[in-house]
């Protein structure tokens, strides 16, 4: 119990004691010295009340942020105890029931959001998202277990599109808007002593929708040998194998998603659309030719500084610039006069985001993104979690099963003044 609480119900005591000797015509000396006593006590009882409230407000404050972020925490902890395995071997023909966290967190994602088949949370695979890939586990490929020997994966670069700004948004059901000022305030002095300053401006915001139409899916094929072999490291290949996965296409579709068959528009296919600035180089990759969207960037008051940019190039781009030489006293290239001013940090370079180069002499896009007061330039909706399906018939005469997990994504733009595209930048 807290000190004030006991030292409020001793209060409490202490008034009801004196007032039923203030009733007393005729108190005794011993009444009267008792009252004294509980006069002196109730005086001392309050300034230790008060101290002890400032005592406890400061528990309180270290509480209450404690409970602010105890719900996530656990709910963290218990997402790093969910089994893969455990999805697996409920898919197959066994049906082994789940257990543990993993069947804790299905039932509370059930409630949440409807799934056909087992849903599965992002975060017990990576914040990424997925491919139509369809992959067989053959007999050669299951680990052996008298030999134990790692899994090598595949190789999958980390996300571009977190590095380039994107927020990624976990959306339980329904369309989600975000309003994004679009409003320009304008400023003035007052011309005359009686005169109004510049104004009114009304106060606007346009909604940004992420809409879940667009659906991404895995087919994966667990051979018998692989399901009664394999064990817990199934769990380990399958978790690792669709982050890879889910990293690799929702990266793409963020940058270059068509808008059609079943794909979300892409934020550099869609430029246009967005309302996204597209400027031509027509020029050899320079730090020059970035130089000027920089600069655009700074005049709108987007930024204040070149760091504050992120730029998006292929590969070879980044080979153009590291051997172009600008100063062949120092040895200074193109590539060191950009990182000299973004950051090393700031520049990503992804061949999966950026279109390969074409047409004569080569030439691809660049993509550049800021942030200004911390709003992202781009959104991801990811709804739900993966939604695991088992197809047990397809297969059952090879006595396979079939996985397909399901992926409901979308993508937006906040504010196309915070994004520029560049076409036209040569590689040769």
């Amino acid at each position: 119990m807290l000190d004030s609480v006991k030292i409020s119900r001793r209060q409490s005591e202490i008034r009801q004691e004196i007032a039923a000797l203030t009733k007393l015509d005729k108190p005794s000396e011993d009444e009267v010295r008792s009252m004294e006593d509980l006069s002196t006590e109730y005086e001392t009882n309050e300034k230790r009340y008060r101290a002890a409230l400032v005592a406890e407000d400061t528990e309180r404050r270290e509480a209450g942020e404690e409970l602010e972020t105890r719900e996530s925490k656990e709910w963290a902890e218990t997402i790093s105890n969910y089994e893969v395995r455990q999805v697996a071997l409920a898919l197959a023909e066994d049906g082994r029931a789940l257990d543990g966290a993993t069947a804790e967190i299905v039932s509370e994602m059930r409630s949440k959001g409807s799934y056909q088949g087992i849903p599965v949370p992002y975060a017990a695979l990576a914040p990424q998202g997925m491919d139509l890939e369809k992959r067989t586990t053959i007999a050669s490929g299951v680990i052996d277990p008298v030999r134990t020997m790692p899994i090598v994966d595949r190789i999958f670069a980390q996300s571009a599109a977190t590095r380039m700004g994107a927020t990624m948004i976990n959306i339980d059901s329904g369309e989600v808007e975000y309003p994004v000022v679009s409003s320009s305030i304008t400023a003035g002095w007052q011309a005359t002593e009686t005169g109004d300053v510049a104004g009114p401006t009304a106060f606007e915001t346009t909604d940004k929708p992420l809409v879940p139409v667009s659906t991404l899916g895995i087919t994966m094929t667990l051979t018998r040998r692989t399901l009664k072999q394999g064990g817990s490291a199934v769990e380990q290949a399958v978790r690792r194998d669709m982050t890879g996965t889910i990293g690799q296409e929702l990266d793409k579709a963020m940058f270059l998603g068509s808008g059609g068959s079943g794909e979300p528009l892409g934020v550099v296919e869609g430029a246009s659309t967005y309302g996204v600035t597209e400027t031509a180089i027509g020029a050899n990759a320079t730090w020059a030719a970035f130089r000027g969207a920089v600069r655009r960037f700074m005049d709108a008051n987007a930024i204040s500084s070149p760091d504050q940019v992120r730029l998006l190039i292929r590969p070879s781009v980044w080979e153009e610039l590291d051997e172009t030489v600008f100063d062949a006293g120092s040895g200074m290239t193109e590539w060191d006069r950009l990182v000299k001013n973004l950051g090393a940090a700031n520049v990503v370079t992804s061949a999966n985001a950026l279109a390969a180069a074409t047409g004569s002499p080569l030439a691809s896009k660049a993509f550049l993104t800021c942030a200004p007061g911390g709003v992202p330039p781009m959104f991801i909706g990811m709804w739900g979690g993966i939604d695991m399906i088992r197809d047990p018939y397809t297969s059952a005469p090879s006595g396979a099963l079939k996985l397909t997990g399901l992926v409901t994504a979308d993508v937006t733009v906040g504010r196309p003044a915070q994004l520029e595209v560049l076409t036209g930048v040569q590689e040769d």
